[in-house]
């Protein structure tokens, strides 16, 4: 019953996350049939990683709601958390687009002069984004906590169609870069999706509202606790893309590189869906018991089996050249560049589910430090192996970042195993 139960939450939150996953590669393939698709793409590589470095404290605000919010009193502390967060982070992201700012960070990057111009224009585009993402899964926390993750696929489907009508629609009429139209369309989706789910969120929180909170209630401070580990953790993973870029920058064949791997990782996202969607649907089940344990560790054994399974059917037949060719609109060189690092990437996806599952169990014990470490392994990982194979060995830049990633993922899921060895046993 309980697999049943947890696979029925999962599924509509699956489907959200696998609408969402389109959009990486299918902006790709705008760009990439627009002018100059090697540099516009290769701007994109740096410009998006950016917009998610500034997302990175407020995304992981939807495993809060989920876990923290039960009452009137939770529900509006955690809701002036989040709104300060989101107020914090668009102040930084209008910082950094500042001329002054932003060139100082390009010429730290040693990128050529005519990529510029394409990633600071995509970043302006990009400012709408992270208080979006706030404010949207603040919400989405309280929907998949009393069950309504259909809602949540109903507003990834809203953003995913805001976003390509807005693509198609500047492609046709406006004289842009492709990027700039990229950026411009992913900013309206996710800000159509952000609405949405405040209003479909509505109910459930005039229920909450009307919830009596027992003993002391939850405080600011406790929120704090509880939350720095896991922005620390975003900061740390999703600094890990503007890392990547620089390391892909000073490579051997940079602008290759650069222009790849995005088509590659919008592509790796799809499978690693079910890994992220693991752990927003475990939190509300891991603390109801040894059964509802054991039925998580069965689902996420089949979605790690699965998911790297079916990535690994793709990577290693012809599927990858019809893929990157064929859908992702790659020339045939960039093509067979991306296939090697698409191969090194198969184990990711279930390392995510791993890590999903670890860090679930984690949150509802509110033992959220050893996240921290663990991302920051992951990072440091990534940071080292990347400079070994691309400055000691000089490798070319998008197979030495495919095998980084995943080595540093590994130390990750390692170094929390001890940590959670409860949790497997009874699993």
């Amino acid at each position: 019953m309980k697999l049943r139960s947890i696979l029925k939450a999962w599924v509509p939150m699956e489907a959200a996350w696998l609408l969402m996953a389109v959009e990486g590669p299918f902006i790709a393939a705008v760009i990439a049939r627009l002018a100059e698709p090697k540099l516009n793409l290769a701007a994109f590589g740096v410009a998006f990683p950016f917009a998610m470095l500034f997302e990175a404290p407020i995304i992981l605000i939807m495993s809060a709601s989920t876990a923290l919010v039960r009452d009137g009193d939770s529900l509006s502390k955690l809701r002036r958390f989040t709104w300060a967060l989101n107020g914090g982070i668009t102040l930084g992201m209008l910082l950094f687009v500042l001329p002054p700012v932003f060139r100082l960070v390009m010429v730290g990057m040693d990128l050529p002069m005519e990529i510029w111009k394409l990633i600071h224009g995509a970043c302006i585009l990009f400012l709408p984004w992270p208080a979006a993402i706030g404010y949207r899964r603040f919400h989405q926390g309280i929907l998949i906590r009393h069950g309504l993750t259909r809602r949540v696929a109903y507003g990834t489907t809203l953003r995913l169609v805001s976003m390509g009508g807005t693509a198609l629609l500047g492609a046709l009429f406006l004289p842009w870069p492709g990027v700039w139209i990229g950026a411009l369309a992913m900013s309206t989706g996710v800000t159509f999706e952000a609405i949405a789910s405040g209003l479909w969120a509505r109910s459930s929180m005039v229920r909450l509202k009307a919830t009596p909170h027992e003993g002391a209630g939850l405080t600011y401070g406790a929120i704090t606790r509880f939350y720095a580990p896991l922005a620390t953790t975003a900061i740390l993973a999703f600094g890990v893309n503007p890392l990547v870029s620089f390391f892909l920058g000073h490579s051997s064949r940079p602008l290759e590189s650069l222009a790849v791997m995005p088509v590659v990782n919008a592509f790796l996202f799809i499978f690693n869906t079910a890994g992220f969607t693991f752990q927003e649907v475990a939190i509300p089940f891991m603390d109801q018991g040894r059964e509802a344990r054991k039925a998580l560790g069965r689902v996420a054994g089949y979605l790690a089996l699965g998911a790297s399974g079916l990535l690994m059917l793709v990577a290693f037949t012809p599927l990858s050249r019809l893929w990157f060719q064929g859908v992702a609109g790659l020339t045939p060189a960039l093509a067979a560049f991306a296939v090697l690092p698409l191969a090194l990437l198969t184990l990711q996806p279930a390392l995510t589910v791993l890590l999903s599952f670890q860090r679930a169990y984690l949150v509802v014990k509110r033992i959220t430090r050893p996240i921290t470490w663990a991302t920051a392994l992951e990072v440091g990982g990534i940071t080292v192996v990347l400079f070994v194979l691309t400055r000691l060995f000089h490798l070319d830049g998008a197979p030495a970042a495919a095998a980084a990633l995943v080595l540093g993922r590994t130390a990750s899921g390692a170094y929390l195993l001890p940590k959670t060895r409860d949790l497997f046993r009874r699993a």
